[in-house]
């Protein structure tokens, strides 16, 4: 099972096996208090995508396409979460972005469910 939460919410046992999937450490945030058991930032959209998205409703879709793209080319990165997912049965995807709903944790959710 493969779940998604910010890393500013509470931690909790559910959440299993976590993993930072963001390129940056999330501000205010202490390696005690958020938990992460490993950090995959290589996953992370590219800076390059990451800025330009700048987080705009207007650009999700774009976005979307975009880092779906990226992820294709990250094959060994996708099979590590697949192992840690086989390995712990329950893994967390956290993420800092503000918007729940348009964020990369969320592609990366589709992506893998799809792929």
């Amino acid at each position: 099972m493969i779940k998604i939460k910010r890393v500013y919410e509470k931690y909790e046992k559910e959440d299993g096996y976590r993993i930072l999937i963001d390129r940056l450490w999330p501000r205010g945030v202490s390696k005690e208090e958020a938990k992460i058991d490993l950090w995959l930032k290589d996953i992370a959209p590219s800076d390059k995508l990451r800025k330009w998205f700048s987080h705009k409703e207007e650009r999700w879709e774009e976005f979307k396409k975009r880092y779906k793209d990226e992820l294709k080319e990250k094959g060994e990165l996708i099979n590590k979460i697949r192992e840690m997912e086989k390995k712990h049965k329950v893994i967390t995807l956290v993420y800092s972005a503000r918007d729940e709903k348009r964020n990369n944790a969320v592609v990366l959710m589709e992506f893998l469910k799809n792929d």
